[in-house]
């Protein structure tokens, strides 16, 4: 009976210094994983790192710009829902006096100061029709134009960061091949860095690319209903001028 608990006694005391050295071991092996960021950067040379740097470039200003408009379409939603609120001479007054002098106070001023020039040889050449529809039609243009800034950073990152990511990953291969060639045997610490690094790359190519095109579709959804209340905006404001026009 005591031999059978001394060498049971003896199983658990080995299986406790078993567990003990595990944590070192992980530590250790996390230290010197070839696949990790650190190990990147760290191998890389200067075309591997200026190829990191520039998808981390990439990725900052696409959630920059993303989030800029996000919110400049967040306050024009919400400045047309209130404009909308309005009918015939609240609507010029409104639109005209808004606090930021965004596109709706352009759309309103463009159209009053059409009304007001439409006077003497000019009023019996052009009807008053025509010309205040055709400033207001250029305010509109113009503000369509402007919801479009920013969104070709987005739509170029969303298009070039997985072949930028990809050329990482050739760049990688490609140093894998050399350390083969140079030590003249496939063994794993020769290939395990470049080969973790050209993987490395790849997936930050993408994990750049996916946010950038989601967001791009996203935005440019918004971007439709924003100019959609402009248009409205646009027409109310169009047939106010013509019932109230300015002197």
């Amino acid at each position: 009976m005591a031999k059978i608990t001394r060498a049971l006694l003896g199983k658990v005391l080995t299986a406790a210094a078993a567990l003990t050295a595990l944590p070192a071991l992980a530590a250790e092996t996390v230290t010197d994983n070839p696949y990790g960021i650190d190990a990147l950067w760290s191998q890389g040379d200067f075309v591997a790192r200026g190829t990191l740097i520039i998808l981390l470039i990439m990725s900052a200003s696409t959630w920059y710009v993303g989030i800029v408009k996000l919110l400049e379409q967040r306050r024009l939603i919400k400045q047309g829902h209130e404009l909308l609120g309005h009918h015939g001479v609240d609507l010029q007054k409104a639109a005209s006096e808004l606090a930021d002098e965004g596109m709706y106070s352009a759309v309103a001023q463009a159209g009053i100061e059409a009304a007001g020039e439409h006077k003497g040889e000019l009023s019996n050449r052009v009807d008053l029709n025509t010309w205040v529809s055709m400033a207001i039609s250029d305010a509109v243009d113009s503000a369509s134009h402007h919801m479009q800034n920013g969104l070709s950073v987005i739509a170029t990152v969303g298009s070039t960061a997985p072949f930028v990511g990809l050329f990482g990953t050739v760049w990688g291969i490609y140093h894998a091949l050399v350390k083969i060639g140079t030590s003249g045997q496939a063994s794993i610490d020769k290939v395990a860095g470049p080969v973790g690094e050209a993987l490395i790359m790849t997936a930050i190519g993408l994990a750049v690319a996916v946010p950038a095109v989601l967001g791009y579709n996203w935005l440019v959804r918004r971007n439709k209903l924003v100019l959609d209340n402009v248009r409205v905006v646009s027409g109310r404001l169009h047939a106010s001028l013509l019932n109230n026009p300015t002197r």
